[in-house]
């Protein structure tokens, strides 16, 4: 079991149990030292390393084995699964947990994504589980 950080679309409930099967406890938790970005012609974002920033997202907890190898087959290729420290938001503890950093090439826009203007339902629409998941 592991603990995952999401900042993107995943971090959206519906989004989330779209793709893994379990049900997992959330907490709002924040990861220093990286910015999420928005992605051209793309509805969700890309995170990667930078100094200074620091992204908000949300932190399941307990995640099977299973679960991670959709979530892998969900974020594809342009993503790479990593080992991170986030602080929960109400408590200020901090926790090993995975996360998705963006490493795909030439998407990456200068600016920042807003999940206020993320709608999960059209991403849905338009995203269907790999075929593996369904």
């Amino acid at each position: 079991m592991t603990h995952i950080f999401t900042y993107g679309s995943l971090m959206f409930p519906e989004v989330w149990a779209h793709v893994v099967q379990g049900r997992h406890a959330a907490q709002v938790a924040s990861l220093a030292g990286f910015a999420r970005h928005a992605l051209h012609g793309q509805e969700y974002p890309g995170m990667v390393a930078s100094r200074g920033d620091s992204v908000r997202g949300v932190l399941y907890s307990d995640v099977s084995t299973a679960d991670v190898a959709r979530l892998d087959r969900f974020e594809g290729d342009d993503y790479r699964r990593v080992q991170v420290v986030v602080a929960i938001e109400n408590t200020r503890e901090t926790v090993m947990a995975s996360t998705y950093l963006y490493t795909g090439a030439g998407l990456l826009e200068d600016e920042l994504w807003d999940p206020d203007t993320f709608l999960a339902g059209r991403f849905l629409q338009s995203n269907p589980l790999p075929e593996a998941d369904r």
